[in-house]
């Protein structure tokens, strides 16, 4: 799936520099959002924790190479993780194998590149609905579980990545300001674990920000 995940990102690396090549409106943008995470796998299926609600924050610059498309970049630090998974606990003095409940906490870096369609082109005077799709690359901060506040970073991989796609509605306030509220998924390529196959992580939110016209 890594190799799946670079040929994407190359394709639309391409694909931006192509474009960019034309001269093209830029907005920038800012967003924070509510995220709900958590693990998928294709076999335990009825096994899984609890989902983790947490929270994002980033910057976007989305560049227009016609008036309806455009290539959108975002930087984002969100939380992801997930509730009730279970942590062995060893104990020298007992040789039962013991599980107690624990959350996982998660820190990440994401950078998604996406193709981005608008319902109403350009115009600046008219609410936009738009929507988009393409992959992402995610960096690991942090993570921890909260049973003993133990660092686990070392029982994941490090980058990882996958899909990101959405919807949103932009509302103009004037003609180089704009809000806007969107609904924006995560589904993973890549295995988060380290050392355990098949997981992938999930990642939903509803994000508002503002976006500023650049040139």
């Amino acid at each position: 799936m890594k190799q799946v995940l670079i040929t994407l990102i190359t394709v639309f690396g391409c694909i931006a520099i192509s474009f960019a090549q034309h001269k093209g409106k830029v907005e920038m943008g800012f967003n924070i959002g509510f995220n709900t995470t958590n693990i998928s796998n294709n076999i335990e299926i009825y096994d899984l924790p609890d989902s983790r609600y947490g929270f994002n924050f980033g910057v976007s610059a989305d560049y227009y190479f016609s008036d309806d498309w455009s290539i959108k970049a975002k930087y984002i630090f969100e939380t992801k993780g997930w509730n009730n998974d279970l942590i062995q606990v060893s104990d020298e003095s007992d040789p039962v194998v013991r599980y107690e409940s624990t959350n996982i906490r998660l820190n990440y870096i994401t950078i998604p590149l996406m193709i981005t369609f608008h319902a109403y082109g350009d115009d600046e005077d008219r609410i936009n609905v738009y929507t988009n799709g393409g992959p992402y690359i995610g960096f690991l901060m942090d993570a921890k579980e909260t049973r003993f506040n133990t660092i686990i970073k070392d029982s994941f991989d490090k980058i990882g990545g996958g899909i990101s796609y959405g919807v949103g509605i932009k509302i103009p306030a004037s003609n180089k300001f704009k809000f806007f509220l969107e609904y924006e998924s995560q589904l993973g390529l890549t295995e988060i674990f380290k050392y355990r196959d098949r997981y992938i992580s999930v990642r939903h939110a509803m994000n508002f920000g503002i976006n500023f016209l650049l040139y």
